[in-house]
């Protein structure tokens, strides 16, 4: 583990919620989306199934996926503006049988507000260790998602929708044609 265990999973959450947004697809769709990546990403607390709530989580990604290509000034302000908008104060708990880990709002802080927080949080973790290269986009030419580096040797290229299989399976073919002519 290169970062405290839930600044990885507050970074693979946010890249994942950016990943939820693209120019052909919309990965939240609906409440019943939300309430799938709500699981699926460990959040607990406060969740009201609502459309508004669902308009308040994409109001997010823009702000998220902006972390992606900024420099690291303007990382610091989106951060800092994440955690002054949502009135942080980071405080150590426990809950649900995980060990202490850094809050900054309470769990009945609307979803939203603890998704930007719990980001903002991370990236600060990001900053502070001059790690910001590991926010990375994928290389496959076709993809606009993002992705969290989080190997030891600083090599992950592609991210989770399945883009390195396609790398490779295009390198194989493109290979064999060579060899045949």
């Amino acid at each position: 583990m290169l970062f405290a265990h839930d600044t990885e999973c507050a970074l693979i959450a946010a890249a994942a919620l950016v990943n939820t947004a693209g120019p052909d697809r919309e990965g939240l769709p609906d409440v019943a989306a939300l309430d799938g990546f709500f699981t699926a990403y460990g959040w607990s607390g406060r969740h009201e199934h609502t459309d508004a709530e669902l308009r308040q989580v994409h109001a997010l990604r823009p702000r998220l996926r902006r972390i992606w290509h900024a420099d690291t000034d303007e990382v610091v302000r989106t951060v800092n503006a994440l955690l002054r908008e949502s009135r942080a104060l980071p405080q150590l708990i426990r809950h649900d049988d995980e060990p202490y880990h850094l809050h900054a709002v309470p769990r009945d802080a609307p979803l939203a507000t603890r998704m930007a927080v719990e980001a903002a949080m991370a990236v600060a973790d990001l900053v502070r260790m001059n790690e910001l290269t590991r926010l990375r986009h994928c290389d496959h030419p076709e993809c606009d998602n993002v992705l969290v580096d989080l190997s030891k040797n600083r090599s992950r290229r592609f991210c989770d929708g399945g883009c390195g299989n396609r790398a490779a399976v295009s390198a194989y073919r493109a290979r064999r044609a060579a060899s045949h002519s």
